[in-house]
């Protein structure tokens, strides 16, 4: 077994954001983060609806799954508003979500490709500077 290292973090801030009708998760997100002043968040969960959904497998293939009325079952990950190079940065959720049938799937939310239906309600959690950065 291999070891694995631990790394501490600190939080802050706690705030529930609230999306509306064809807003994008992933840019939804981005935007709330920036507006509380996060630099980086965890996304601790998430529950609503999408129009659609467009997850990535474990391999990073798209996944496509339509709806009407995706329901969001769970949701975790991360926001971070540090710059990754080129302006970019950095969303990664994933969640379960299952349809108006009952099936159910899970994976990571392609960025730019998941529009609310109704709402999603989000709780994220602000990351202060881990030890090792102070």
């Amino acid at each position: 077994m291999t070891r694995s290292d631990i790394v501490e973090i600190s939080t802050g801030r706690i705030a529930s954001v609230r999306l509306g009708p064809n807003e994008d998760l992933t840019e939804g997100l981005d935007q709330a983060a920036a507006q509380l002043g996060f630099r980086r968040a965890l996304v601790r969960s998430g529950l609503g609806s999408l129009i659609d959904a467009n997850l990535e497998d474990g391999a990073g293939a798209l996944r496509s799954y339509t709806g009407p009325a995706i329901e969001v079952l769970s949701m975790s990950g991360e926001v971070s508003l540090e710059d990754k190079g080129e302006g970019a940065r950095s969303v990664g959720i994933s969640g379960v979500i299952g349809d108006t049938t009952g099936a159910v799937w899970a994976g990571r939310f392609a960025p730019g490709q998941n529009l609310v239906c109704v709402t999603m309600e989000v709780v994220l959690e602000e990351i202060l500077v881990a030890p090792a950065e102070r």
